[in-house]
């Protein structure tokens, strides 16, 4: 009896304090798509890198769906006692090299030299994103480490600003930019209160092997493997109605699709379904 008492005592007080650890756990703040939602003014502009998103806790270093990232302890080390959002980043096009490296659960410390994490959020549901930046952007700055960064915002008056610092991001190999609404709360899921603006491109590539569905495509077409004139191969997976998962493009058929730039070997990033080609 008195072994039930205590369990139910620590069932309550784990009760009462969930909401308190909730609150103090900003959960991962996803874009939308830049569409003109608001003026340019109402922004903060940002480079958009092409890494992998971590989530620093305070006390570890996680992917966005909380996953650990076994990190060096030295990499770490210099981290403060603080939530940090942002970006391991290894140059242009190393997206690859960065994956590949932070799935390793024994740091491979002389790649992870190559590495950079840059902080583009300070999670707090109190400030503004403008605060929050002066708040990360000073943190960072003070502190005696080379590889963590702080991701420069900067403020335009207008759409052809915006699309001047667009164009020289895209010109030095760049991925897009990121627009923060100034006076937004960090919120949690996908939002329009930071939107990213990124390139989008059509290519053609021929259909060489249907890949059978999974969960509830099970039964149906799952991807695409596709060919593009390269040479190059590759699974699209995303972009199909159930009708067109259930009845494919023909093995053959040349189909057209979107993607959001290539990798350093030549394969297009976020392939996307769009049509089969018209034969004329």
């Amino acid at each position: 009896m008195k072994q039930i008492l205590v369990w139910l005592v620590a069932i309550f007080f784990a009760f009462l304090t969930f909401p308190l650890l909730a609150q103090q756990v900003p959960h991962v703040q996803l874009a939308k798509v830049y569409a003109q939602q608001q003026p340019v003014n109402h922004y903060l502009v940002s480079e958009k890198y092409d890494g992998v998103r971590a989530i620093w806790d305070g006390k570890q270093l996680k992917t966005r769906k909380g996953n650990v990232i076994h990190a060096p302890h030295w990499f770490t080390a210099i981290l403060p006692n603080r939530w940090l959002d942002g970006e391991l980043w290894a140059g242009y096009n190393n997206f690859a090299f960065v994956s590949s490296l932070i799935r390793r659960k024994v740091p491979d410390h002389k790649n992870w030299q190559q590495v950079n994490y840059l902080i583009f959020d300070a999670p707090d549901r109190e400030q503004s994103f403008e605060a929050r930046y002066q708040t990360y952007k000073k943190l960072i700055d003070e502190l005696p480490s080379i590889h963590v960064k702080t991701v420069e915002q900067f403020h335009f008056k207008n759409k052809l600003e915006l699309d001047s610092f667009y164009q020289d991001v895209l010109a030095r190999g760049g991925e897009g930019v990121m627009l923060h609404e100034k006076r937004a709360k960090h919120a949690s899921g996908r939002t329009a209160q930071i939107l990213k603006y990124k390139p989008k491109f059509d290519a053609e590539a021929v259909v060489i092997a249907h890949l059978p569905g999974r969960g509830k495509y099970e039964g149906m077409m799952g991807a695409l493997k596709v060919r593009m004139p390269s040479g190059i191969t590759f699974n699209i997976g995303t972009g199909f109605s159930d009708k067109q998962r259930e009845t494919p493009p023909p093995i053959g058929s040349t189909i057209t699709f979107q993607y959001q730039g290539k990798t350093k070997y030549g394969k297009p990033r976020f392939a996307s379904f769009l049509r089969i080609k018209a034969q004329l």
